[in-house]
């Protein structure tokens, strides 16, 4: 068998019809997999995707490869394996229709065996349309990985092994595997399966045999059940994982295909009185939801770039994410399993009521159950997956038929795999949109318009706190809360006791909460055992639903009130406790504290220009304030510090002298905040408990600042990407955070400029390079290789020395 990366060759250009005449602006260019379509579109104020995508353009796109077909393939069975292509795919080979996949987010396969011409060049043609059909920024195009397999008419199919480990005690656990075997031939075929299984650390530690027959034109299930001895049990502190081999052989004992799949031993319990329990202990889950593109790479899936998200969230203290609000990517779920992440995968955003006009509700009924398969066979094998959620602030959901839908889609998942949790994101504002004029709490009033959910529910401040407890979501929500496992709550934390003496068997999760609000909610979820955990919205920055998250100064001349809607050119949410680079933001390290994660106090300082202004935040906004104490100001100028720390009191000193002690949590919680003035030098704070110092941190001021160019690993492979920080900062490490300059980015060697980008939410700048404006004094640079070797990275900024960064590229990775 033949299975390998298709991602080399291909060129993408406008999508033209039969009757339109090419230009050069609509050339095909060269491109190489995964890409995103639309990163590098033209942005504008007047872009019919707007705030939605950050102002960047839809539009129908071509993508196309030529590639030799021998004749050997003639007995062969050929098929392309696309992890994912957004959206409306259609595949075509040599001009003929092959399979269409309307869902973004689908892994699917496309069985060429029909269209091909052997012994000459064959073309793949892959179109993908993007037009206002998602509520943020989805990229376009074929945008995660592409396989190309060439095997055995009798074979393995994609997801093909499944493993599940129902029976498990101290010294020994089951693993209870079922492989499917397709037969594509025109006999009926007896064959035999072996699979071994592979401990943690690459030993064979089980395996077995059986025979599978299989009628022509058919599938047939085989099954083994293998007792693991001493497992090593998988879980967010000690991921664990095994792996199993499987072959198939014909007749005469030739082995004709083979696959493999990782999979985790683990125990999962959950009830309202002892909450969540992975192999038997409570677990509390620290969440983050994420969109799934990656910053300056917009939305093209790399396994590297996965990992790296993944291994930073866990590193700021999450222990969970939550896929918002589509299935989360297969490197992702990889990363997950490897770093000990739990996962909450979601399905939907929608299901027959459409949020946005060209959206995927008008086939939901036609096409749920191909979606639900989907999620399920991506997903059954990885220990992280702990949850599938069937939804997301669901219009219909209060409604009868909305009930019903809820019923469906969870006992479908349950028929696929009852091994796991289903939730739901529920906001009962949402699903009762008009329904609080009459049912609302004495006193409310009306939600602000609906039309853009995000406005409404930030206008409505305090209000939605009694109404997401009203009697009208109690009411309306009940029947679709009730067949689920574990009750999801969009921004509802009001509910949380009240339900506990309402429905006293319902477990509860945070589905989506403020990050504003994280003190309050954490104290909550550690409060009350049916409460498992808090998923805050969001944990890492992302393109679109442009500036959700910014900081307004009011007095700016010409400044007018946009709700939530950034307008252009904000490009990014802005809500992120880290940025679209990986920087950690001071919400991060905040929400560090309010998780006991942290005993360092964190120093963070309001820029001294905007000292006094007014501002206009939203609730997912957090403070405009930097970990700084570099600062283009006068010395003497006002300045606001902050300090967040696990203590009672903190005292603030600048060069030795203490500029005073304020309490902790006066205002808020694990915060202490100063007004003083700011001068260069040294800037500590001491935190104390009861008089005893907890801890201390401290704040330095830049010297001459230069340019810096550090690689995150020295040695990356060939099919990897590099990470490149750069910094305006000075010898001895510290980064002049209010000097920003243009750099430019170039590449010597066996690698390729990718993406280059800030964590500045408001800019026109493209992440294709060469050059950007740094933010806070800072910038991420992205390389790709080109084949083996070695790479330069060389910034240049107007007058400051070049900084340079090297990479070795070694071979694959082994899969």
């Amino acid at each position: 068998m033949i299975r390998e990366l298709f991602l080399e060759g291909w060129t993408v250009g406008p999508k033209l019809g039969a009757f339109e005449a090419a230009t050069a602006e609509s050339a095909p260019r060269p491109v190489r997999l995964p890409h995103d379509a639309v990163r590098d579109l033209p942005r504008s104020a007047d872009s019919d995707q707007g705030v939605h995508t950050g102002y960047v353009p839809g539009g129908v796109f071509e993508y196309a490869k030529t590639f030799e077909v021998p004749d050997a393939w003639r007995e062969k069975t050929v098929r392309l394996e696309f992890e994912g292509v957004y959206r409306d795919a259609v595949v075509f080979l040599n001009g003929d229709a092959v399979v269409h996949e309307p869902n973004g987010y689908n892994a699917f396969e496309a069985v060429l065996d029909p269209y091909l011409r052997y012994g000459e060049q064959n073309r793949i043609t892959v179109e993908a349309r993007v037009h206002r059909d998602s509520r943020w920024y989805s990229g376009a195009g074929i945008y995660r990985p592409v396989h190309l397999v060439v095997a055995d008419p009798v074979h393995l199919p994609l997801d093909g092994t499944r493993v599940a480990t129902p029976d498990i005690d101290a010294d020994r656990a089951i693993a209870s595997i079922a492989t499917t075997v397709r037969n594509g031939s025109r006999r009926t075929r007896t064959l035999r399966l072996t699979w071994t299984v592979l401990g943690p650390g690459g030993t064979d530690v089980a395996s077995g045999t059986a025979p599978v027959t299989v009628l022509p034109g058919s599938e047939a299930v085989a099954r083994v059940r293998l007792a693991v001895e001493d497992p090593a049990l998988w879980s967010d502190e000690s991921p664990s994982l095994y792996r199993v081999r499987t072959s198939l052989a014909d007749e005469d004992g030739h082995v004709i295909d083979t696959d493999a799949a990782a999979f985790g031993i683990r125990r999962l319990q959950v009830d309202a009185r002892r909450g969540l329990r992975i192999n038997g202990e409570t677990v509390k889950l620290r969440g983050a939801c994420v969109h799934h593109d990656s910053g300056p790479l917009g939305a093209a899936t790399f396994a590297d770039a996965e990992d790296r998200r993944v291994r930073l969230l866990k590193e700021a203290g999450f222990n969970a994410l939550r896929s918002a609000h589509n299935p989360m990517s297969r490197a992702m779920l990889d990363a997950c399993d490897r770093h000990g992440v739990f996962v909450m995968d979601e399905l939907t955003d929608t299901w027959t009521r459409s949020k946005v006009a060209f959206d995927a509700a008008p086939g939901f009924a036609e096409r749920w159950r191909h979606d639900v398969d989907a999620l399920v066979a991506k997903d059954l094998n990885h220990p992280s997956v702990i949850m599938y959620s069937i939804g997301n602030e669901i219009l219909e959901l209060a409604t009868p038929a909305g009930s019903a839908w809820s019923r469906r889609l969870t006992e479908a998942i349950r028929d696929l795999d009852d091994t796991r949790l289903v939730t739901n994101g529920i906001n009962g504002i949402i699903a009762n949109l008009g329904g609080f004029e009459t049912d609302a709490a004495p006193g409310d009033e009306a939600p602000a318009d609906a039309s853009d959910p995000n406005t409404m529910m930030a206008a409505m401040g305090d209000m939605m706190a009694a109404a997401n407890a009203s009697e009208l979501v109690t009411r309306s929500t009940e029947e679709s809360a009730s067949v689920l496992d574990v009750v999801g709550f969009n921004y509802a934390e009001s509910r949380y006791e009240l339900d506990g003496e309402l429905f006293p068997n319902r477990v509860i999760v945070g589905s989506e909460t403020f990050p504003s609000r994280i003190e309050k909610m954490w104290e909550l979820v550690e409060r009350l055992d049916h409460v498992i955990g808090d998923f805050t919205w969001t944990g890492w920055d992302y393109l679109g639903e442009a500036g959700i998250g910014r900081v307004d100064y009011t007095d700016e001349p010409g400044y007018e009130p946009t709700g939530t809607a950034g307008p252009y050119p904000h490009l990014l949410a802005g809500c992120g406790d880290i940025d679209i680079t990986g920087h950690r933001r001071p919400v991060s390290y905040y929400r560090e504290i309010v998780f006991g994660l942290r005993t360092e106090p964190y120093l963070t300082v309001h820029p001294p220009r905007h000292h006094g202004r007014p501002t206009a935040t939203t609730p997912w906004s957090w403070d405009d304030s930097v970990s700084s104490w570099t600062w283009d100001a006068e010395p003497g100028a006002p300045v606001t510090v902050d300090v967040y720390a696990p203590a009672e009191e903190v005292e603030l000193l600048r060069d030795g002298v203490s500029l005073g002690v304020a309490e902790v949590g006066a205002e808020k919680a694990f915060r202490a905040r100063f007004e003083t003035e700011y001068r260069p030098g040294e800037l500590v704070a001491i935190g104390r408990t009861g008089g005893r110092e907890v801890g201390r941190t401290a704040l330095r001021t830049a010297g001459e600042p230069v340019l810096t160019a550090s690689v995150e690993r020295s040695e990356i492979t060939v099919d990897g990407l590099g990470f490149v920080a750069v910094s305006l900062a000075d010898v001895e490490g510290v980064v002049a955070s209010d000097a920003d300059r243009l750099i430019t980015v170039s590449v010597e060697g066996d690698a390729e400029l990718v993406g280059l980008g800030t964590g500045r939410i408001r800019t026109e700048e493209s992440f294709a390079g060469p050059s950007v404006t740094t933010f806070d004094g800072r910038a991420l640079a992205i390389v790709r290789p080109t084949g083996l070797g070695r790479v330069t990275v060389t910034v240049t900024a107007e007058g400051l020395p070049p900084a340079t960064a090297s990479l070795a590229i070694s071979g694959p990775a082994s899969g």
